[in-house]
């Protein structure tokens, strides 16, 4: 074969490798989109998640429904996302917990984050913040820590359950302070937080989205969030290494919900999603829902979000097994 004829023929083979996957992105998408939402209708998520799919489905010109799939901490819809076919036409409304925590939380995992899914772009990041019962004598952390360590103080926390992140903030505060914490697991955070408020714990991690309306109301008194920086939700009330607690921010205390989609999906795909979803989060509608519910907007481009996320796995292994926590 001639020089000519091997460059031309190479040429055409890579046409035909290439043009399947540019012709399915051109045409893509050509029918409705499945958003799985690995919690239930009408939570926080479920709320973040179908005030999105409507702004995506505006832009992309086909509807996106969502799909609820609660259980296991939300592994069970997210393993969904890594079991369909890798055309599109399945995505999922992934957080910290359903990537880094899970997977070591649970002794059968169904699923590794890492290579089972594929990251297109985190939506929104959120932190905890640190309230106690107003009756507990401290109106700062180091205070708060000093009086867990009081003889015959009985100090305890409460958590939406074992494994959540507000349990596994609660025990890295202890493992980096000394604090003398009892952990007391709820089903769920809104009854957790009702204890605190009536004083029969002293103590939680909390979503801003929640415990605002209580701060406000001075049912509860904020310490400190565990984010590296300040929310803009809270400007008064120091992170963790400003109240004089180091080691926070390193352990992966930035919290986010973002999606994802299976494994091996083409690029131009997860490329016309990305886009859809920048554009998406740009409208007015959305960003007065996203700061109605104290998230703070956040994206990146795919091949960052992977990177973040496979750091954020690391991070919180640690944290699980510091907290010795697990889920059967």
């Amino acid at each position: 074969m001639t020089p000519f004829r091997t460059l031309l023929s190479f040429t055409l083979t890579g046409l035909m490798l290439i043009s399947p996957f540019a012709s399915f992105a051109q045409d893509y998408p050509s029918k409705p989109i499945r958003m799985i939402v690995p919690f239930s209708a009408g939570g926080p998520t479920d709320v973040l998640a179908r005030s999105l799919a409507r702004s995506m489905s505006d832009v992309l010109g086909q509807p996106i429904i969502v799909d609820n799939r609660p259980g296991a901490g939300g592994s069970i819809g997210i393993d969904a996302v890594a079991k369909a076919a890798s055309d599109g036409y399945t995505i999922g409304m992934a957080h910290t917990g359903t990537t880094a925590i899970n997977p070591h939380l649970y002794p059968r995992h169904p699923y590794d984050p890492r290579t089972d899914l594929t990251p297109i772009t985190p939506i929104v990041s959120y932190t905890n913040v640190l309230v106690v019962n107003p009756k507990v004598p401290a109106n700062t952390l180091a205070e708060f820590i000093e009086w867990t360590k009081r003889s015959g103080v009985s100090a305890n926390y409460a958590s939406g359950g074992n494994g959540a992140t507000n349990h596994l903030s609660g025990e890295l505060l202890k493992a980096l302070t000394g604090a003398k914490l009892e952990h007391i697991p709820y089903k769920g955070s809104a009854p957790a937080l009702v204890d605190v408020m009536g004083g029969n714990v002293s103590a939680m991690f909390d979503i801003p989205i929640t415990s605002l309306p209580q701060i406000r109301a001075g049912h509860v008194r904020p310490l400190a969030v565990t984010g590296a920086k300040r929310s803009s939700f809270l400007p008064d009330v120091p992170t963790m290494r400003e109240s004089g607690v180091l080691g926070f921010d390193e352990a992966g205390s930035d919290l986010w919900f973002g999606l994802v989609a299976p494994a091996k999906l083409p690029q131009p795909v997860v490329d016309k999603l990305y886009q859809a979803t920048l554009k998406a989060m740009q409208t007015p509608e959305r960003q007065k829902a996203i700061h109605g519910m104290a998230y703070e907007a956040w994206t990146l481009p795919p091949n960052e979000f992977k990177a973040f996320m496979n750091t954020d796995y690391v991070k919180w292994a640690k944290v699980v097994k510091l907290s010795g926590a697990k889920v059967d």
